[in-house]
């Protein structure tokens, strides 16, 4: 959550999903607000967890830019452009999850 706060991503979230599905612990949602920028903030989540020696099981959109999924197991991170983010809905999608942090 730091680096995508670093790096000026919006609207941060951290829902803890475990209770609710096998697929992962918790779900890292944040904005950007341009493609470019969403790319940026991809690109620097997996190149500073890397540097820590964690690498991502998969990612997903990242060419595109409009949905970026970052899956690192039991954490996904989900970088959005705004109105994808406001489309898939997935803060309401998983509205049952408990909101550990959000920062604005």
């Amino acid at each position: 959550m730091d680096i995508a706060s670093d790096k000026k991503g919006s609207d941060i979230v951290l829902l803890r999903t475990a209770e609710l599905t096998t697929m992962a612990d918790y779900f890292v949602i944040a904005s950007g607000r341009s493609d470019r920028q969403v790319q940026a903030l991809s690109q620097a989540i997996i190149d500073e967890l890397r540097d820590d020696g964690i690498r991502p099981l998969g990612v997903e959109g990242q060419s595109s830019a409009r949905w970026v999924l970052i899956d690192y197991g039991g954490i996904i991170v989900h970088l959005f452009a705004p109105e994808e983010r406001e489309y898939y809905g997935l803060e309401r999608l998983w509205s049952q999850a408990a909101q550990v942090v959000r920062i604005v």
